[in-house]
Parts: structure tokens; C-alpha cells; sequence
């Protein structure tokens, strides 16, 4: 099950992209504890839809009482790995920081994610995904003249910046620690994760491939050959076009003769040429020219909502998207050929596991009593 078999993770509940990574490490077999708020944590999802949080285990603590953060501890010094997703200090302030748990725990890889990192001059204020990826160049890098910036939903700065890179991370660390026998924090910040991204832009800008306002560049909608267009029922198809094998075929498939086309990469002559494009889009439906271009190497695909893509033959073909506990999500990713990743479990419901969480992790049961007594152990509601 999953080439992280074995990892144990401890994970402070949180939302967005700390779940998000837990997700991808649980997808791949890691054994994840999730410690949960009194009451649940509504704001990330308490329930069996919250996809983020599948997986997992979940121990319900109250880590502002001290004999939860004891409790929390003794799960740290067994795991191999930590995740939290507070805003600087908050985990010192709990008793729960890198120095207390890693002297307990040396080979333990401490994960932490932030907006904007742990230390300089914004390290301590609010933000969401769509300040994040601003200051990484990315937000105003996306849209359009008329539009100006337009947020890519909170792809860039959550989960692609965020979530994802917070599971590379988290992986490096584990290897390098079985070799060296050491730990370490990984300091994650959705602001340097979303500026990563970034490297194939600023390699265009250095190159002096990128030099026009937004939304007048080859890859933000600026250039013909690489957009969206409306068709006759209003549905929308799009076309990647930018390889000279690729663009030629687009051009033989629809006709493109004039001269005008001879000129791909001149810049003055998209205007007219996205015009063009545009009507002759608009006589035909979606359907009409998937028919007509979606087995072609135009690098063509039409856009298709929710609910569509999981109709299509190719995510049908390659299990895209998978139903787990009557809930519809995407599969888990990427795909190994002999330690295959699973959906361990649906999500689970806070303090759902108390018990078997914490008997598994060898707390007794006069010791489990104690806790539910004394109120440290939230048990479901």
C-alpha cells in the first residue's frame, strides 16, 4: 500500500494546504494522525465530503489544557514527521515548537506552512492565497486588459505553492533523515512555493519572451494560437497550438491560407488573427469541432465544467476521478506500478478514532479514561 507504507505523521488540524499535503502523504500510505480541535474544526470540513481530510485518523485534543500538549508530545516522540499550518509562534506558545519537539525526538521532520514564511516583515499578518501569489508575480501575470488580474481560484498559492510543495518537502526531509539520523524543520511558505512556479515565466521574461502587459503574451491569452474561444451553443474550446508541427495543423484544419497566418510569433498581428479565430469558432458547437479536432495533434481539448470531466472517455479510461463513501474526487496521484496509493479511509469525522488512535500509539486504557474525564479528549459529536 503506497511507497510511504510505514511513515508515521502527526498533523495539527488545520485548512487548505496543510490538509491538502496530508492528503497526498496519506494517499501514498503514510499513517496520519490528525488532532483535531474540541468541537471539530468547521471551517475545513467536519464531515464524510470534506475530500481534504480522507485518509486520516483523527484524535480529538485539547491542546490548550497541558495535559493534552503531554498527550501530543507522546505522539511526536513516536512519528516520524509533523505538519502544522499556524501563523508563527503558535506552536511555541502551545508548547509545542521545533524546540521542544525536536530534543525529544531527533530524527523528527518538523513541517511547517505559512503564507508568507517564518520569519521577515509580513511573517505575522493575515493572508490568503490570492495575497501569497500576488507578491510572487503570478496574480499579475493571470487576466487580461479589460479584467486586470483575475485569481486563479487558490490553485496557485494553496495547493500548487502550498499543498504540494509542502509534500515534496516533507518527503526530502524523511529521506535525508534516514540517512542521516537527523531531523529538521521545513519551513514552507505558499509565497516562495507560488514564486517557484513561476521559474518557466521569469525564464521567458530573462530571455525577452515576456515583455508585454498582461494578457498580450504567448501564455496568458495574448497570443491566438494558445486561448479560449466561445462556440455556437456557447460552450468553450481551447488550443495550445504553439509548436510549428502543431500550429500548422491547426492551420490546415481550418483553413488558414492568408499570409497573415505566416506570421506566428509577430505579436502585431494577433489582434487580427484572435478575431478571425473568434468567428470562425462561433459557427460550430463544442461538440462539432471535438468531432472535427479532438483526435488531431492540434493540442486541442474542449472545457468542460465539474460535472462534465467526469463523463469524458479519457478520465473514464485513465480513473481520473474515483467515488469513495458515495463522495466524488479526484483519484490519488501520480501512479506507481508496484506500491500503488490508495484512499485509505474516508474523511474522518472529528475525534472518530480517539480510542483506536490512542491505544495503537500505547496509551492505556486507565490513561484513555483519565483523559475523557478530565475533558482533554473530545470524543464525536
Amino acid at each position: 500500500m503506497g511507497p510511504l507504507k510505514g511513515m508515521k505523521i502527526v498533523e495539527m488540524v488545520g485548512i487548505g494546504p496543510a490538509p491538502h499535503c496530508c492528503m497526498l502523504l496519506a494517499d501514498m500510505g503514510a499513517e496520519i494522525i490528525r488532532i483535531d480541535r474540541p468541537g471539530g474544526n468547521r471551517v475545513g470540513g467536519r464531515d464524510r465530503n470534506a475530500i481534504l481530510n480522507r485518509g486520516r485518523k483523527s484524535l480529538t485534543l485539547d491542546i490548550k489544557n497541558p495535559n493534552g500538549v503531554q498527550t501530543a508530545l507522546r505522539l511526536i516522540d513516536q512519528a516520524d514527521a509533523l505538519v502544522e499550518g499556524f501563523r508563527p509562534g503558535v506552536m511555541e506558545r502551545l508548547g509545542l515548537g521545533p524546540d521542544v519537539c525536536l530534543p525529544r525526538n531527533p530524527q523528527l521532520i518538523y513541517g511547517r506552512m505559512t503564507g508568507w514564511g517564518q520569519d521577515g516583515p509580513l511573517a505575522s499578518i493575515a493572508g490568503h492565497d490570492i495575497n501569497y501569489i500576488a507578491l510572487s508575480g503570478a496574480l499579475a501575470s493571470i487576466g487580461d486588459k479589460e479584467r486586470g488580474p483575475v485569481p486563479p481560484l487558490n490553485l496557485v498559492g494553496d495547493f500548487g505553492g502550498g499543498g504540494m510543495m509542502m509534500a515534496f518537502g516533507m518527503v526530502c526531509g524523511l529521506l535525508e533523515a534516514q540517512g542521516s539520523g537527523q531531523g529538521q524543520v521545513v519551513d514552507v511558505s505558499m509565497l516562495e512555493g507560488a514564486a517557484l512556479l513561476m521559474a518557466g515565466i521569469f525564464q521567458s521574461k530573462a530571455s525577452g519572451g515576456w515583455e508585454s502587459p498582461r494578457g498580450e503574451n504567448w501564455l496568458d491569452g495574448g497570443a491566438p494560437f494558445y486561448g479560449t474561444y466561445k462556440c455556437a451553443d456557447s460552450e468553450w474550446i481551447c488550443i495550445g497550438s504553439i509548436e510549428p508541427q502543431f500550429y500548422g495543423l491547426l492551420r490546415k484544419t481550418l483553413g488558414l491560407t492568408d499570409p497573415l497566418w505566416d506570421r506566428q510569433w509577430d505579436n502585431e498581428s494577433w489582434p487580427e488573427q484572435k478575431r478571425q479565430l473568434k468567428d470562425i469558432f462561433l459557427t460550430k458547437s463544442r461538440a462539432e469541432w471535438t468531432e472535427i479536432m479532438g483526435d488531431q495533434d492540434i493540442c486541442f481539448a474542449p472545457v468542460m465544467n465539474l460535472d462534465e470531466v467526469l463523463e469524458h472517455p479519457h478520465t473514464k479510461a485513465r480513473k481520473v476521478f474515483v467515488t469513495d463513501d458515495g463522495v466524488v474526487q479526484p483519484a490519488p496521484a501520480p501512479r506507481f506500478s508496484r506500491t500503488p496509493p490508495i484512499i485509505q479511509s474516508p474523511p474522518a469525522l472529528p475525534g472518530e478514532h480517539n480510542d483506536e488512535v490512542l491505544e495503537s500509539w500505547g496509551f492505556s486504557n486507565v490513561e484513555i479514561k483519565s483523559m475523557r474525564d478530565s475533558g482533554v479528549l473530545g470524543d464525536l459529536v
